[in-house]
This record gives structure tokens, C-alpha cells and sequence, in this order.
């Protein structure tokens, strides 16, 4: 099936006889065991759970994965992933990635005794992946395009690199979903912050972590399972209820967002402007400090707030927010300066959201 279809119908799996056309949320934490020795499939929900399996499955299904494992927040996810690597490991990550998943790493994967080294993103991020690479590398982590810059890894030209010498090349897709498949490019593992675009309505917090191999699945559930961030059913439902709705919404984003970036690209009040040429998601540094709180302060249909990918239009101030952990010296390395906003295009109208532009003095 094509995949518009996928999202709206989800995995073929029914767990109703009633024949509602909803997804049943199915609250309960235990199930009845028929006899002993017997089982319905479900036996407890931290472990499995009708609603949240048939999310998985839907997932799974959009990514070509063999499996998929929800958790309760994208962080969670990214927690659980560091799990499977043994203290002396070695990860290669992209030196430009949302500040949640470098204050991970920094501050308490290494104190696990994971190593880690950045990699320069974008047209230069091959040779510079390539040059960390160790002996002891076990793994290389990617955003494709990077928060907040945009920078884009060529996933299929990373997998020949990383294939050959038996590294994972695992891919943060929470960006780019519906529109980039990392898995049949030849990744080993996405990820998804639920939250953000797979939600899409800015009103439930989830994280997915898809493989395509069955053992790394199986290894990811016992430690889902373990440590117990498994996704509610409820917000279960809610993110099965948003992706019905992903690929229209993200067509009709996509649209949006590239009249947007015409604009600002012609604003003389925008230095630079940062795009990767698909999805919703924008950088752009404008002349001034100045000129970025006043858009902050001011801005109307647009809102000010951490996040993005939902029905809503999000402007981000990554030094203070999404970034605010990362050192200064290596935040400033990396463009997050004081001029810098991150806008999360909405499904609002794009002449709308230019008029809420120029109104601040874009």
C-alpha cells in the first residue's frame, strides 16, 4: 500500500469484534490468562499492550522496519538505544543535534563509560565521520537534517561506510517523517520523537525507536520492558490518531514552508537562512539580537515556544531553549547565537504567517 494509506488504516491487525473504526485504547494494566500455561498475547501492559502494539505496528510499517518500540518521550527512546552499548564502546554522533540528546550523552552516557565523538555535519559530515571511526566504534548517530542548523548527511553514501566495518548507522528521522525512509536507504534504526510531527497536534509526548533487525528489536523490548518507559495507551492512541492525518499534513507543510523560506531569504533583516529544502523545519539568524527578541516578543499567529511539528506554528530561540545546556564556545562554533531562530512551520496559511513576519519587521 502506498504509504498515505499505511498511516490512515495503520497495522492489519484487529483486537475488537465490534468492528469500530477506531483503534480501541485498551486501559487495562493486566490481562486474564484462560488457563494456566495460556495466554491471550497480552499478559501485562508495561510489557505489551493491544493499543501501543498496534501503534508499533503502524510505525513499523511506515519505516519498513521489522519492529518498533514506543516509549513514553523521544528522550526515553534515545535512554533506552545508549542501553544496548557496553561501557568502552565508541559512538560517532552529528556535532549538531537537538541539546536533549547531547545532554544525554554528555552527562550521563559517558558516566556509563559510552565514548563519544562529533563529527562535523553537513557537506563535510562523510570525511569527518569517517576520520572518528575507532576500533571500538560501535555505532554512528546521525540527525539528517540537524536541529537546529539543517544540515543534511547523504544517508546512502553514510551506509557504505558504516556497512563494511560492522557499525550500526542508527538516524534521528523525527524531522523528516512520511518524506525520508532512513531504513530503505540502508540505516540500521530510526528514531522518532512522537511529539513532534507523528503526534503532530502538540498535545502528547511519545518516542519510537524502529530496527530492522529482529535481534536489535528483541534486545530493545527486554530493555522497554526493564527499565518500564513503555507509552501509555492513551497516548498511544494519540499519536495513532495524528499519524491518520501525517502525510497530508506534512505535504501541505512542506508547501507552506517553502514560500516561507522565499521570504525570508529576501528579508534584509535575515542574514542567513537555513533549509534543507523538504519537510516544515526552518533556521533562520536575523541582523541583530535585537531584531530576534523583537520577533520573539511579538509575534502573533506564530507562537513562542519550545517544540515543533504540530498543527501550530512554532518559533524557537535555540540558545536559550532547545540548546540552553550546551557550552556557549561550542554552541557559537556551531551558528546557535543570540541571532539565530528556529521556526517550525505550521498548517497555518503561508500568506498569514509572512504577514505575522513583516508585522515584526521581517
Amino acid at each position: 500500500m502506498d504509504l498515505s494509506t499505511i498511516c490512515v488504516h495503520g497495522c492489519k491487525k484487529r483486537y475488537d469484534t465490534t468492528g469500530c473504526i477506531s483503534v480501541p485504547i485498551y486501559l487495562s494494566t493486566t490481562f486474564e490468562h484462560p488457563e494456566v500455561g495460556q495466554s491471550s498475547g497480552f499478559n501485562y501492559s508495561r510489557t505489551s499492550n493491544p493499543t501501543r502494539e498496534h501503534l508499533e505496528e503502524t510505525v513499523a510499517a511506515i519505516e519498513g522496519g521489522c519492529g518498533a518500540i514506543a516509549f513514553t518521550s523521544g528522550m526515553a527512546a534515545v535512554s533506552a538505544l545508549t542501553e544496548i552499548f557496553a561501557p568502552g564502546d565508541h559512538i560517532v554522533a552529528s556535532d549538531d543535534l537537538y541539546g536533549g540528546t547531547y545532554r544525554l550523552f554528555n552527562n550521563i552516557s559517558k558516566k556509563n563509560g559510552i565514548d563519544f565523538t562529533y563529527a562535523v555535519s553537513g557537506q563535510y559530515s562523510l570525511a569527518s565521520i569517517m576520520s572518528a571511526i575507532r576500533p571500538t566504534t560501535k555505532a554512528v548517530f546521525i540527525e539528517t537534517p540537524t536541529n537546529p542548523m539543517m544540515h543534511v548527511t547523504d544517508i546512502r553514501k553514510l551506509v557504505k561506510i558504516t556497512r563494511t566495518r560492522g557499525i550500526l548507522l542508527v538516524v534521528d528521522n523525527t524531522f523528516l517523517p512520511y518524506i525520508q525512509r532512513p531504513l530503505a536507504l540502508g540505516a540500521d534504526m530510526v528514531l522518532h520523537s512522537a511529539t513532534k510531527y507523528l503526534g503532530g497536534h502538540n498535545d502528547v509526548l511519545g518516542g519510537l525507536l524502529v530496527t530492522k533487525d529482529a535481534e536489535i528489536n528483541e534486545r530493545l523490548r527486554f530493555i522497554a520492558k526493564t527499565t518500564g518507559a513503555c507509552l501509555s495507551p492513551f497516548d498511544s492512541y494519540m499519536v495513532i490518531r495524528g499519524i491518520k492525518t501525517l502525510a497530508i499534513r506534512m505535504e501541505r507543510i512542506q508547501k507552506t514552508a517553502k514560500t516561507v523560506v522565499k521570504y525570508l531569504e529576501n528579508s534584509a533583516k535575515v542574514r542567513e537562512t537555513h533549509y534543507c529544502g523538504v519537510g516544515g523545519m526552518v533556521s533562520f539568524s536575523t541582523d541583530s539580537e535585537e531584531t530576534a527578541i523583537t520577533v520573539l516578543n511579538g509575534v502573533k499567529i506564530m507562537k513562542f515556544a519550545e517544540s515543533l511539528g504540530g498543527t501550530e506554528s512554532l518559533i524557537t530561540y535555540p540558545m536559550l531553549q532547545t540548546h540552553a545546556d550546551m557550552p556557549k564556545h561550542e554552541r557559537e562554533a556551531r551558528g546557535i547565537d543570540e541571532c539565530l531562530l528556529r521556526l517550525s512551520v505550521g498548517l497555518e496559511s503561508a500568506s498569514d504567517l509572512i504577514d505575522d513576519l513583516k508585522q515584526v519587521g521581517i
